[in-house]
């Protein structure tokens, strides 16, 4: 029998606020364990929790962003459950009215744009942390995450393989990024993903039994988790046994998912609404002001780079994966005018250069401006495509501008006909051999010619040039 993957994705991104949701406490990472708490993260007795708003506005960025519809009305509830890190012993979340449904984005599979649908955003707060000892049997609680404002971005049953999984979540994740309401850093939990599984006969409609798995910190564990998972549960079928509904932990170490704890349902949470917030009315007016800031989202900015600067699509979506490195390649295009050299130079030696010393795109040493200037040198014959490298390793070691490079190591390039034809007299006539094996017929010696004459001048010579008076030097002869 032949079975089809159901996947449903849950996305947890962090947001970029100064404070928590429902107090003034800080989001910033890395602080030393509970010091950035007070009593209604820590939920005490008698404390009331205050909605941040700017929550509220980045939310609605993210839902306008990916096609959602907006709620005027929408409720907080709380999800109970008992664990360590959840002081209050209830999580404040929406369910029954959230703030956006209904929305979607576009994937590319198997050539095709394939549209998966996005069933709700909600907004509610992050847990604390447990970290565990692994010399001896204790765990401790880090209450600095607690409070942290999140939006959860659950998708419809519509991902059908682990690729459109993986690719449906980059495109989550350079949209949150690009509004610049989330940093996407998966290592710090800033993105996190859970996925739902399930398995049915092809052709049918209803759904299998569903497995969510939790613990994936990266695009390419989503997808060898999701993978494992489908083959797992096929090869259960395929022997006639029943996939159990849990929830299991995927371990990269050892490429395998493992039982976590008994899949809960929505009953199990006792979900009712919170008494001590509001319901949240959302204005059309609000919206559509919001709506007026959003900026040049990533497929629409890929679609105008093709348009526009004319190169390939690979490139625009290189180019655009990322905000910072779009906006450095218009600068580079603008002052070079020339879109495939800057695209070149961008994909080939900035961002080499950049994995090189694990540098992010905002601490480039070599500015836009420069990089066009260099470009412009190379296309007007001041300095040739090889010597271009030379200067370009001095402008990222020392932040020097291309031409002073160039004048300070004498670099400009030969473009004198004059002089080039003494050089390219003086190696005819101390190669009197090569120059009989050219006239009879061995054209190869060519390139020795050409390499002397590279060589006589350290590289300086206009290589066009050179080939055009070697030509008509040697035809004469």
């Amino acid at each position: 029998m032949e079975f089809e993957p159901v996947i449903g994705l849950e996305v947890h991104a962090q947001l970029l606020t100064n404070s928590k949701i429902f107090c003034g406490c800080s989001t910033k990472f890395g602080a030393p364990p509970n010091s950035h708490t007070c009593p209604v993260c820590l939920g005490m007795p008698g404390v009331l929790p205050v909605l941040n708003r700017i929550v509220v506005e980045y939310a609605i960025k993210m839902a306008l962003a990916v096609n959602c519809t907006i709620n005027p009305l929408s409720e907080w509830a709380r999800k109970n459950y008992f664990y360590p890190d959840l002081p209050k012993g209830y999580q404040i979340t929406q369910y029954a009215y959230p703030l956006a449904e209904h929305g979607w984005v576009e994937i590319e599979t198997n050539g095709e744009t394939k549209r998966i649908g996005i069933a709700r955003i909600h907004m509610e707060e992050d847990a604390g942390k447990l970290i565990h000892d692994e010399k001896i049997p204790v765990s401790y609680v880090d209450m600095n995450r607690a409070g942290v404002p999140l939006i959860e971005i659950v998708s419809e049953p519509e991902i059908r393989s682990p690729e459109e999984g993986a690719d449906y979540l980059r495109r989550l994740h350079e949209i949150l990024v690009y509004l610049e309401i989330c940093d996407g850093n998966m290592e710090e939990g800033s993105f996190r993903c859970d996925a739902n599984v399930s398995l049915r006969p092809k052709g049918q409609e209803s759904f299998g039994t569903r497995t969510e798995l939790k613990n994936m910190n990266s695009f390419r564990n989503v997808q060898r988790a999701l993978e494992y998972e489908i083959k797992r549960q096929k090869y259960i079928l395929e022997n006639g046994g029943r996939v159990v509904q849990e929830t299991r932990l995927w371990d990269d170490a050892e490429g395998a998912t493992f039982p976590m704890r008994g899949k809960e349902e929505a009953h199990d949470y006792r979900y009712f609404p919170d008494p001590d917030l509001p319901p949240l009315v959302v204005s059309s007016r609000w919206v559509e002001d919001i709506g007026r800031t959003l900026p040049e989202l990533p497929s629409e900015k890929r679609k105008r780079f093709i348009r526009n600067y004319g190169i390939p699509p690979y490139d625009a979506e290189v180019l655009t994966s990322s905000r910072a490195l779009a906006d450095y390649f218009e600068a580079v295009a603008a002052r070079c005018g020339k879109s495939k050299a800057a695209s070149n130079w961008v994909m080939g030696d900035i961002m080499g250069h950049l994995k090189e010393d694990k540098l992010e795109m905002n601490e480039c040493p070599v500015a836009a401006e420069s990089l066009g200037d260099l470009i412009k040198l190379i296309e007007d014959g001041t300095i040739s495509g090889k010597m271009a490298k030379e200067v370009f390793e001095e402008m990222w070691r020392s932040g020097k501008e291309p031409a002073v490079i160039i004048k300070e190591k004498g670099m400009e390039q030969i473009t004198d006909p004059s002089a080039l034809e003494k050089v390219i007299d003086d190696i005819l006539a101390a190669h009197p051999t090569q120059v009989e094996q050219y006239k009879g017929g061995k054209e190869k010696v060519f390139g020795f010619f050409v390499g002397q004459v590279m060589k006589a001048t350290k590289g300086q010579a206009n290589p066009t040039m050179v080939n055009d008076i070697l030509k008509e030097k040697l035809g004469a002869l």
